[in-house]
């Protein structure tokens, strides 16, 4: 009977030495990182509506470029309002029936720069698209990583739980045949309960960040995450890092911006310039009376220049000093928290790694180790599932590390939609 507790123990110290990371709990359908990602891009509706608002503005781009529509005039002039013709018509040879067409003469230049003002509202809503893109897979590829990494720590906690079991057996068989204590059966009885905590808790993780991922992709609720890309490989180049953030869809809106308020600054300057209508009018008199043709310009008089068209031409001028100054300032604010994103990747893959290479090894071997002393009758039970609360820690350390640095490496990655030019590495 002791041989056979021990056995059972031994086994199952044994079972617990593989490490879950490559297997995934079972689900009908796996979802790669980059499928996730193109459902979640199908699925949005935020970019049909900046597609409906790239498409409005280039639609009023051509109406921009236009001259404005003509003015029908009709009226009548001269009618007398008194003595023996009031509000005759034919009667006085100076009433007349008027009717005219009015036009303004819009410079091309203005023309030109409102049309080139909508197109700019296209770019910058293009470049809003970009932006949305970039976070929806950035969002999508964080709410992958959680559920991925929920599922190998659940893996690993349930694997631990029915250890749990086999401890509890082997501890009342060793009891029982009169070589262990009650305090170990109690010890082993007490690990199961802490080992269905961990799996409760893990399992609401995953739970959880299923219901993260089906906000982006849809509700499958069968669906798992399958394989994890490559982590240790970024977009970035950290010795070119303020040469790719400058393209950045952050800044490039506001690249976009304020080339829109250039173009409002040069059509401020042009509106100093009035524009001039000329009108063609016909006006009938009554029988026996000849018609006549009337032709004018309008000029609209800028008496007060200095109070109001010149305000407003230094107020679109200054618009375009604050967006410029927003844009170094928001692309210093990328710059800094880039390179600090970048540090933090880079160390949690150095721990990562010196936890696979020494520290999950060593709690391996620790527990090896303790389970031959058992063996021995040199280590009690107790000692046995201490080494084992160890190994489950350190284990989950290390996934915990990984999934910092695939959340790091999301963030960094997928600064840019990955149709970008400049996404690629």
């Amino acid at each position: 009977m002791q041989c056979f507790c021990r056995l059972t123990l031994a086994l199952a110290l044994s079972s617990g030495l593989v490490l879950p990371h490559d297997h995934a709990l079972a689900a009908t359908t796996s979802l790669t990182l980059a499928q996730a990602q193109q459902r979640a891009l199908a699925r949005s509706r935020a970019l049909p509506a900046q597609d409906a608002a790239i498409a409005a503005a280039r639609e009023l781009a051509v109406a921009a470029g236009r001259l404005p529509d003509p003015v029908l005039r009709a009226g009548i002039d001269n009618l007398p309002v008194s003595g023996a013709d009031r509000l005759n018509i034919g009667a006085d040879f100076m009433t007349m029936r008027r009717i005219g067409v009015m036009q303004e003469l819009t410079a091309s230049d203005k023309r030109r720069l409102r049309a080139a003002g909508m197109e700019g509202e296209a770019d910058k809503a293009a470049a809003d698209k970009d932006v949305a893109i970039a976070r929806i897979e950035r969002d999508t590829a964080l709410a992958w990583i959680d559920l991925y990494f929920a599922q190998q720590m659940t893996a690993l906690v349930r694997q631990q739980a029915g250890q749990a079991q086999l401890d509890v057996q082997a501890a009342e068989a060793a009891w029982r045949a009169g070589k262990g204590s009650q305090a170990d059966v109690f010890a082993a009885r007490g690990r199961i309960g802490a080992a269905q905590d961990k799996v409760d808790e893990f399992e609401t993780r995953v739970r959880t960040a299923r219901q993260a991922l089906a906000r982006w992709t849809g509700p499958d609720v069968d669906v798992a995450p399958a394989s994890l890309p490559d982590i240790d490989q970024v977009r970035l180049d950290p010795d070119a890092l303020d040469t790719q953030l400058a393209h950045h869809p952050d800044i490039a809106v506001l690249e976009r911006e304020e080339a829109v308020a250039r173009t409002e600054a040069k059509l401020a300057e042009a509106n100093r310039h009035p524009d001039w209508s000329v009108e063609v009018a016909l006006q009938q008199r009554g029988q026996g009376y000849s018609n006549m043709l009337s032709i004018g310009v309008s000029v609209p008089l800028q008496w007060d220049r200095r109070h109001r068209q010149d305000r407003e031409l230094a107020a679109k001028l200054l618009q375009v000093d604050r967006i410029r100054d927003e844009r170094e300032e928001r692309l210093r604010a990328h710059t800094a928290e880039m390179r600090a994103l970048l540090d933090e990747w880079r160390s949690t893959r150095a721990r990562r790694d010196r936890y696979r290479r020494e520290l999950v090894p060593l709690a391996l071997d620790q527990s090896a180790a303790v389970l031959a002393a058992y063996r021995g009758g040199k280590a009690g039970l107790a000692d046995v599932l201490a080494a084992r609360r160890n190994e489950l820690d350190v284990r989950l350390q290390a996934l915990q590390l990984e999934a910092e640095a695939a959340r790091r490496w999301a963030q960094l990655n997928f600064l840019k939609p990955s149709h970008h030019p400049e996404a690629t590495p």
